[in-house]
């Protein structure tokens, strides 16, 4: 086998894509070929595999092609019954956010939300309150977590389906929600695999003559992969995971549903990935070539649009039959498939939802397989988790400023509600895909709590901020009064001196205005803008110049500029990213401090948005018939997000892991130890491959401790963050200033401290060396540890020094 990752060849239509090249000379990845795809082992899974094994030894030929194409069926993927062998078929469903095609179930927080909680138990708890509702439903396969995109980009259309751009951050919510969601029974997928950072032609498409373009090609060097990208996947294979979705775009030049080197080489043999890998729905552009490239399931087969006929299906049984393709190959991927299925209990599983069907559009009278749906429609699966989303909600809230206490709200008697984002719905409960760019991204009016495509959710209950604001404030005693369209309140010289024509006049003047803003963001497009949407900063600047007491609550799914933020009567900021069904109770929660915000920012916000290096690749305009035309090239490296903002010396406006309370806390007593004192080694042993690769990276080798003290007068949460600078002159150009590599969260009395650590392992402590294509430790000195509250707040240092054999 080839054991380097990516050779490059030269084009003299394309520029530089790797720091570590002239960057006047033109050249991108490609990637080798890595045949045969290796066998799954059923490691972790063996009684699970026998069970497989000897479900594979009953099945003809054509029963095994069932196995893995896709067919029309009640749910988003399905896979045929077999009745003779009492196996009812595989139905998947979309997605991270909610079970999406199916009612009475809950819509969770975003994966954006979830990550600025920073907290693991939530983490988990999420995910398995979804995989309850998804196994609940019939549904055997979730299509989440999310991990790619990671958030290179910060306009990225699909970034709040995932997590965080930093990796590490990103692979603890991404391995945990893979074992919260198996722990019910559910099959995680994860996806996708990878490089799929924008939206933006990540199909191909058809120019004006009628000619091919190819989607576009991530161009990623071998160490960014691993460092970045790769991350959580490792973590996501290491606890369990059941499936990996192949992504739409290409990869150094090959797509990613038949890159051979990044599913055979990289996932199946380098992790030790035991499951099944699974095509993105489309993203299957041969046969042979993707199943020798390392696919097992290709979906959704023969119901993908006008696609009537799949590459796999009756293809791979002509294949078999004549030579070209070794039944054993088929074999491994039914095995792969099957075994999860098994080691999950998935043999005795919940009837499909028929109303899951329904709203699929599938008609069982027209199918020519036997699905056996339900007879009790419209299972309500939402099992009391209401409580849980709001907490999520709440504690995703990052409070951002918050200037003389303006919050917590202490019992305003006139409060002033302004902006779209703080109405009920008026178009819908199920908004999948909403675009008007002639004005902005999204529908008008109406909270925006999940985002679009195939991450979207139905709700089957929404709470609007305004709905629950009135609740709390008549309450109390309060009134509120309120002007929802944007058009409106952004016009001035109503008479009265109030805002606005006399439609929207507000009279008396407000003690506190509420302002609530969004940035729709939907799969298949990428965001055109940093700032909100809908007039976002003239709004602001319209209610504060009447208004000195003016919070702004953002509602969006990704990354935004603030240019108010500086504005001395925006007296405070929460970020609220994609809260899920449970949008205005959570947030009135946070604003009348019944919560106490936690939420701490999973992404670095700039000061101005020429601060960001990365770019949505965008060649529309163009009439360049070349089909190799779209290249993405990940020429910065590993420096995105706050590591860029590090390396380039730029102050963000607000940095990542970033967040206010309503209480103070400090942070003491840093202590670092070695958990041995022998030499280590540089690279890890040669033993053998685990799932999630080499089991010698996960070892401990260091302990670090710190004390965190609640010093304020209200209860709270505190976030102890840990960054790990490595010793200069003994790692490769291109390092990033410092990494996170650890991040706890305690909740605290007034006055209580409690002790925090931190294990530190050996791919914590290592970086990806091209040469040995292995992790390697620095070769000598001593790495800087860093903790504190964000990249920026660090208080506490320390040297850690390895001992290593020369």
């Amino acid at each position: 086998m080839i054991r380097f990752l990516w050779q490059v060849a030269a084009t003299a239509s394309l520029f530089a894509c790797s720091h570590a090249q002239s960057e006047t000379s033109s050249s991108y990845y490609t990637s080798p070929t890595i045949y045969p795809s290796p066998n799954t082992t059923g490691i972790g899974w063996d009684g699970a595999l026998e069970k497989a094994q000897s479900f594979l030894g009953q099945l003809n030929l054509t029963e095994k092609v069932y196995i893995v194409t896709g067919v029309r069926g009640p749910c988003v993927g399905n896979i045929a019954p077999i009745p003779r062998l009492n196996f009812t078929g595989l139905c998947l469903q979309d997605g991270p956010a909610a079970i999406r095609v199916a009612d009475y179930a809950s819509v969770f927080p975003a994966g954006i939300t979830t990550a600025a909680t920073w907290d693991k138990t939530l983490f988990y708890q999420r995910a398995a309150a979804m995989g309850q509702e998804f196994k609940d439903k019939g549904a055997h396969v979730i299509l989440a977590p999310v991990a790619g995109p990671l958030g290179r980009v910060a306009l990225g259309g699909r970034n709040w389906e995932g997590f965080s751009p930093d990796p590490y951050l990103t692979g603890s919510a991404f391995a945990l929600s893979v074992e919260g969601m198996q722990s019910v029974g559910a099959q995680a997928c994860g996806k996708h695999y990878i490089g799929n950072e924008q939206e933006t032609q990540r199909n191909p498409t058809v120019n004006g003559e009628g000619e091919t373009i190819l989607a576009i090609s991530s161009n990623i060097d071998d160490r960014t992969m691993h460092e970045l990208y790769l991350w959580p996947f490792a973590d996501a294979v290491k606890s369990g995971m059941a499936s990996v979705m192949c992504s739409y775009n290409r990869i150094n030049q090959t797509y990613g549903c038949e890159n051979s080197k990044l599913l055979n080489g990289v996932l199946k043999e380098e992790l030790g990935f035991q499951g099944y890998v699974m095509s993105d729905w489309g993203a299957t552009h041969s046969g042979l070539p993707a199943i020798n490239g390392g696919l097992d399931m290709d979906m959704p087969g023969s119901s993908f649009g006008s696609q009537t006929l799949s590459f796999f299906g009756g293809n791979i049984t002509a294949a078999v039959q004549n030579g070209s393709l070794p039944e054993s190959r088929l074999d491994d991927m039914v095995l792969r498939i099957m075994t999860p299925y098994y080691f999950l209990g998935q043999d005795s599983y919940p009837s499909v939802d028929g109303s899951s069907a329904d709203l699929n559009g599938y008609n069982p009278a027209t199918s020519n397989y036997s699905f056996t749906l339900g007879t009790d429609k419209s299972r309500d699966v939402r099992g009391g988790h209401a409580q849980l989303i709001h907490d999520i909600a709440a504690q995703g809230t990052v409070l951002l400023k918050n200037e003389n206490a303006t919050l917590p709200l202490k019992s305003p008697k006139r409060i002033g509600v302004f902006g779209n984002d703080a109405a009920d719905l008026v178009t819908g409960l199920y908004n999948t895909n909403n675009l008007n760019y002639a004005g902005a991204p999204g529908y008008d009016i109406g909270t925006l709590a999940v985002g679009g495509g195939s991450g979207a959710g139905r709700f089957t209950t929404l709470i609007s901020p305004l709905e629950a604001i009135k609740r709390r404030a008549y309450a109390e005693g309060a009134i509120v009064e309120y002007v929802l369209d944007n058009k409106v309140a952004i016009q001035s010289g109503g008479r009265g001196g109030g805002l606005g024509p006399p439609t929207g006049k507000i009279s008396p003047k407000p003690d506190v205005c509420l302002v609530f803003l969004k940035t729709y963001v939907t799969e298949g497009y990428d965001r055109l803008n940093y700032e909100a949407d809908w007039n976002s900063t003239q709004l602001v600047a319209n209610i504060t110049s009447f208004c000195n007491n003016t919070v702004v609550i953002t509602h969006s799914g990704g990354i935004n500029t603030m240019p108010w933020a500086e504005n001395e009567n925006v007296t405070a900021i929460l970020a609220a990213h994609l809260p899920g069904e449970q949008s205005g109770n959570s947030i009135v929660s946070v604003l009348w401090g019944d919560v106490n915000p936690s939420g701490h920012l999973p992404y670095t916000i700039a000061l101005n948005e020429s601060d960001y290096n990365t770019k949505i690749v965008n060649q529309t305009n163009t009439n360049d018939t070349d089909p190799n035309a779209w290249q993405d090239n990940f020429s910065e490296g590993l420096f995105i997000d706050y590591r860029h903002f590090d390396q380039a010396g730029i102050e963000p406006l607000y940095e990542f892991g970033f967040g206010l309370s309503y209480t103070t806390f400090n942070i003491s007593d840093l202590s670092i130890s070695a958990t041995t004192n022998a030499s280590l080694t540089q690279l890890p042993g040669d033993t053998a491959i685990q799932p999630g690769g080499n089991p010698e990276l996960y070892a401990v080798l260091a302990t670090v401790s710190v004390t965190v003290s609640n010093t304020g007068e209200v209860a709270g949460a505190a976030v102890p963050q840990l960054y790990v600078s490595f010793p200069s002159g003994s790692v490769p150009e291109g390092t990033p200033v410092r990494v996170l590599r650890g991040f706890e969260k305690r909740q605290l009395a007034p006055g209580a401290s409690e002790a925090v650590q931190f294990m530190l392992t050996r791919r914590d402590l290592s970086y990806w060396d091209v040469v040995s294509q292995q992790w390697s430790l620095p070769s000598n000195g001593s790495a800087t540890v860093q903790a504190g509250w964000s990249s920026r707040d660090l208080p506490l240092e320390g040297e850690l020094a390895l001992t290593i054999e020369g």
